[in-house]
């Protein structure tokens, strides 16, 4: 997650950028990052594009899609009943409230289905 916060915050990175942004905090050789990633383009969570030389990674889907997403993931796989609340993320220093007002309806949306 270290790495597509980054993203979501600067749009577009290099490996090497997101390396000494996200991958140092966790504690990561560069290669580990390339790892980290290879594996987040695989599930299509980042895209990868030629620019200036390097690889240019960009976040494939919005911050609040990719929570909704997750938080779907994390309620199947505890088989939990009804919607994960959104008073989980009222914390977060990386969402607004406009955002968390969006997320609560991209849940709410998945519970009405």
């Amino acid at each position: 997650m270290l790495v597509l916060k980054r993203l979501w915050q600067v749009r577009r990175a290099t490996a090497r950028e997101l390396h000494e942004q996200a991958g140092l905090e966790a504690g990561w050789k560069l290669a580990t990052t390339r790892t980290v990633l290879d594996r987040m383009r695989a599930k299509g969570l980042v895209a990868r594009e030629e620019g200036d030389g390097a690889g240019v990674y960009t976040a494939t889907q919005a911050k609040v899609t990719t929570l909704g997403a997750l938080a779907r993931q994390f309620r199947a796989a505890f088989s939990l009943k009804g919607p994960v609340p959104v008073a989980a993320f009222s914390g977060s220093t990386i969402l607004t409230e406009a955002e968390i007002a969006e997320l609560e309806r991209i849940l709410s949306e998945e519970d009405d289905r």
